[in-house]
């Protein structure tokens, strides 16, 4: 096992979940390559995680990173009534490990959780699952080209958002 390379693959997962928390968007979009695929499979009628976000049922799917950018950009305007107001997280994650390093670029398994705060209904809720992070080496920079989350709730309290998860 690589230790030098979990480590700055996991800094990369706790950065990425700290600027989720913090709001700090823009930070946030830099994690992720222009090509990036951000996927919160569905559930099946048999109980699995959908397998093709282009011909079966997502929860979120946007194929690169503009998508982010637009619902980024929705978040911070107001428009977005899910959103309005913002809703406070904090996301944990544990057992982060490498699954796979495929032509120098790791792939990243993970257990997440995320606390959920409504402050004008002063609710609490909490999502959790598993991620997998496909991260590309680009100069010294790990940085995310792929996202795939795992939701295990069968109950979505609220509107899901890219920040929730």
């Amino acid at each position: 096992m690589d230790v030098e390379l979990l480590s700055r693959c996991a800094e990369l997962l706790y950065l990425e979940a700290a600027y989720l928390d913090e709001k700090r968007w823009h930070e946030w979009l830099a994690l992720y390559t222009e090509d990036a695929e951000f996927w919160v499979p569905a559930w099946d009628e048999d109980g699995r995680p959908t397998e093709d976000p282009q011909s079966q049922l997502s929860l979120i799917y946007y194929s690169n990173r503009a998508g982010l950018e637009d619902r980024v950009w929705r978040i911070q305007s107001g428009l977005s009534p899910a959103s309005n107001p913002p809703l406070r997280t904090c996301h944990l994650l544990t057992n982060v490990r490498i699954a796979a390093v495929e032509n120098n670029h790791p792939k990243v398994s993970s257990h997440w959780q995320a606390q959920i705060h409504r402050p004008e209904k002063q609710q609490t809720f909490s999502y959790f699952g598993f991620y997998e992070h496909a991260l590309r080496l680009e100069g010294q920079s790990l940085r995310i080209a792929g996202k795939k989350i795992v939701l295990l709730n069968d109950v979505v309290e609220s509107v899901l958002d890219i920040y929730l998860v």
